[in-house]
């Protein structure tokens, strides 16, 4: 039987390991730590969760909880050792994170099948191998990496402006339009008159901005402005930058507003919007509290916040297929955040899947293809292809899921027939295509 190399032993690579292993496939995973660390982690266990220690909604209501749920069905290792060793976080999943990650290492490391290599990847090996080094890869595996990709094909990424979905901007106070009617009406715009401009910047520019990790860039602010800093240069810089009216008439009054924010199609189904131009240092609560006093935004949904933060990440779209694959390289594959998968859940969910196609594969059988109507399927749609212009890291979220055929009243109930449909058909899948693996 052949062996796969899996590079990295975080939430992805040990995911991956965990499901090919438990198909019978040999893995060798190799982890630099505790000989080598990247900035972030300090723990010698596995999966470390270096951040918070909540893996989010827990609620069927929540995609990240459906998303929780399918891995559940998969048997997830991840998922496992956060039931395991969850604390007490009303409907979120939090975990005491040392004996999460502690339970995870033994896990693997006691099984038959895995050998565990504790040193620094430095090269791509021949046969089938899964990278899961991380958005902070070493400098030695990242440049063999970037080896593997088209200039321009790896990002360095500082900003990312939020996400909204489209059902939650009041289009009362809201039209779409493309400026100086060029194309068609792509962008809902957001009007603000002069007091409503005035407020808000006024409370962005007093806003509190996140704490900067060590291991982040602090050279950030030279190659990206952020909104804030924007607005603390002058009450008008941002009606001559990203809240620019001209060229926009308001159907509504036939005249230009005073400042518009645009928000621009973030996927093809055109359920999820990003705010042009607001990339931010902002804490994620001052974000919902100075971001909604738009007032088409002031019910927003955000689906994903903005960051600011230096982490390594593929153009996936035009690298990897919907099995996080590489194009042309099939023997190759990618797990965790370089991806563009966000957060703990998302990065664990991409391994499972690479785990369960890799053991496919190395089995002679044929791939299990999961549904853009699953979570776990929509996210490797939405990473190998689903986003439009300039691809960037994304939570899960319902909006990059294919909607009901039928009306449902209410948006909870909604999100919970969405819930109950996917796992339908991972149960379904888990009898007839997975079981066999």
């Amino acid at each position: 039987m052949e062996t796969v190399t899996v590079l990295g032993a975080g939430l992805a690579g040990s995911e991956c390991a965990w499901q090919l292993a438990k198909r019978g496939i040999p893995v060798r995973l190799v982890e630099m730590k505790p000989y080598k660390r990247s900035p972030a982690h300090v723990s010698d266990d596995f999966a470390e969760l270096v951040c918070s220690n909540s893996l989010r909604s827990d609620e069927l209501t929540n995609a990240v909880g459906l998303l929780k749920a399918e891995m559940r069905e998969l048997d997830s290792l991840i998922m496992y050792s956060a039931d395991l060793n969850r604390v007490a976080a009303g409907g979120a999943l939090a975990v005491d994170r040392e004996a999460f990650s502690r339970t995870i290492t033994e896990k693997l490391e006691n099984h038959p099948l895995i050998e565990i290599v504790r040193e620094e990847a430095t090269d791509i090996p021949d046969g089938q191998v899964v990278i899961a080094t991380g958005p902070l890869s070493s400098d030695a595996i990242a440049e063999k990496i970037a080896a593997l990709c088209p200039e321009s094909d790896l990002h360095f990424y500082d900003a990312v402006a939020p996400i909204v979905t489209i059902d939650s901007v009041d289009m009362d106070s809201a039209f779409f339009a493309s400026r100086y009617d060029k194309g068609t009406e792509d962008y809902v715009n957001c009007p603000m008159d002069k007091d409503e401009y005035l407020s808000f910047v006024e409370e962005l520019a007093n806003a509190k901005e996140a704490q900067v990790h060590g291991f982040d860039d602090g050279a950030v602010f030279e190659g990206c402005m952020p909104v804030e800093v924007m607005a603390r240069r002058g009450v008008d810089t941002l009606r001559y930058g990203p809240l620019k009216p001209v060229g926009l008439v308001d159907p509504r009054t036939g005249r230009n507003n005073y400042a518009v924010v645009q928000l621009r199609r973030d996927n093809a189904e055109g359920t999820i919007y990003n705010i042009v131009g607001f990339q931010t240092h902002l804490t994620w609560g001052e974000q919902k509290r100075v971001f909604s006093m738009i007032p088409a935004l002031k019910n927003a949904e955000f689906v994903r916040y903005g960051v600011m933060h230096r982490n390594t990440y593929l153009n996936s779209p035009k690298l990897l297929d919907r099995y996080y694959r590489l194009r042309g390289t099939e023997r190759l594959s990618f797990a965790g955040q370089m991806t563009g998968v966000e957060g703990y859940v998302e990065s664990a969910a991409s391994g499972l899947l690479v785990g369960i196609e890799t053991a496919a594969r190395v089995l002679g059988l044929p791939s299990v293809d999961f549904p853009q109507d699953t979570a776990i399927g929509a996210l490797a749609l939405y990473v190998s292809g689903g986003s439009i212009g300039d691809f960037q890291p994304m939570n899960i979220n319902f909006g990059i899921i294919t909607p009901l055929d039928r009306r449902v009243k209410g948006k909870r109930n909604k999100n919970a027939a969405i819930s109950e449909r996917s796992l339908a058909i991972i149960r379904e899948k888990k009898k007839k295509e997975i079981m066999q693996l």
